[in-house]
């Protein structure tokens, strides 16, 4: 198969042919219609993630068909149209069996612990557990990012801090996963105010509901503060740096609560203001990812148009242009989610 791969971390991605993936048992291949570029490949690729073992194919968010299928797998079929979380549970341990895979100890996750969708082919373990159905009316594309970053917004917003209608929910970074995570607040009734440093991006905020948008300065908390009449109830740091997540609680009003989504290299870890923590009662919540039995529900929304992930899209790239995109990741200023296209 054909796929992004890179031989020492920091080093030259590429697009060559490397071997096609064999189905574990009890899991599958997909054949990949779509694949998103997402930051957290960056951080693979800077060697920030100690699992990723060298030569290696990034890509974690992807949607596709079944192309082959290991023993014992009895839910789908070859030809099924799929994506699935981006952390995959092992499907024996009592964190799956009750459902929340998400934090298995023995989890997997393509483009980290093995090779990922950037590629033709991607291997998935336990398809039973980690498979979900993509619906009919959403293309290759869109269903990509319900694999991390819509998914993960999802999780962060409903279920993590369980915003209500009328909160205040300052979301930090107007990326994949904070665009997302606006759209999903919107719908749920919530007041959004958006920072990012990208205007477009913040525009796009705007359109996808965000009540209010930000250019992100120094002085960003105290100007949250003032919109919001004393702080947001909910705060999300989908970027994932020490700003950022400091920023983010200091933007919370008393009793509020924050939660990172965005991921954190080890120079880049907050000095959290634990004296307003305490003082203020704030909760800090992580999120990371879903899993697949919690899909059902963001699905339902899906389908009845209250959320709109394609809304999301920025278009298409190939291999190659992905290749070269993805070491500038860190830094660039993308205004909503760009998926390749393997083939």
């Amino acid at each position: 198969m054909r796929a992004m791969v890179y031989d020492r971390f920091g080093g030259p991605v590429e697009v060559r042919d490397v071997p096609d993936p064999v189905a574990p048992e009890g899991g599958a291949v997909i054949r990949v219609g779509a694949s998103g570029l997402c930051r957290s490949d960056w951080h693979a690729w800077a060697g920030h993630d100690d699992t990723v073992h060298l030569p290696h194919v990034p890509g974690h968010e992807f949607a596709g068909t079944i192309a082959a299928l290991g023993d014992g797998v009895t839910g789908w079929r070859v030809g099924d149209r799929v994506t699935a979380p981006f952390v995959n549970g092992c499907g024996a341990c009592s964190w799956c069996a009750s459902g929340q895979s998400q934090v298995c100890p023995d989890q997997t996750q393509p483009g980290f612990t093995h090779w990922g969708s950037h590629a033709e082919l991607v291997a998935i373990r336990a398809a039973d557990l980690n498979l979900v159905a993509v619906p009919d009316s959403l293309d290759d594309d869109a269903a990509a990012s319900l694999g991390c970053r819509f998914a993960t917004a999802y999780r962060a917003v409903r279920m993590r801090t369980a915003v209500r209608p009328g909160e205040w929910v300052a979301v930090y970074g107007a990326g994949g996963v904070g665009l997302s995570a606006v759209m999903i607040a919107a719908a749920l009734g919530a007041r959004v105010v958006a920072v990012d440093r990208n205007p477009a991006a913040l525009d796009l905020a705007a359109r996808l509901g965000a009540e209010h948008v930000v250019l992100a300065d120094p002085s960003t908390p105290a100007a949250i503060a003032d919109l919001t009449g004393g702080g947001a109830d909910v705060s999300i740091d989908a970027v994932g740096s020490s700003t950022t997540s400091t920023d983010a609680v200091l933007s919370l009003r008393r009793r509020g609560r924050h939660v990172q989504v965005g991921l954190l290299s080890a120079d880049q870890l907050p000095i959290l203001p634990l004296d307003r923590v305490l003082a203020w009662e704030l909760d800090i919540l992580g999120s990371h990812g879903m899993s697949a039995a919690d899909y059902p529900g963001m699905l339902d929304l899906v389908a009845s148009g209250a959320l709109r992930p394609q809304a999301l899209l920025s278009g298409a790239v190939s291999l190659e242009t992905g290749a070269a995109m993805l070491p500038d990741a860190e830094t660039a200023s993308p205004t909503g989610i760009t998926v390749v296209h393997p083939a």
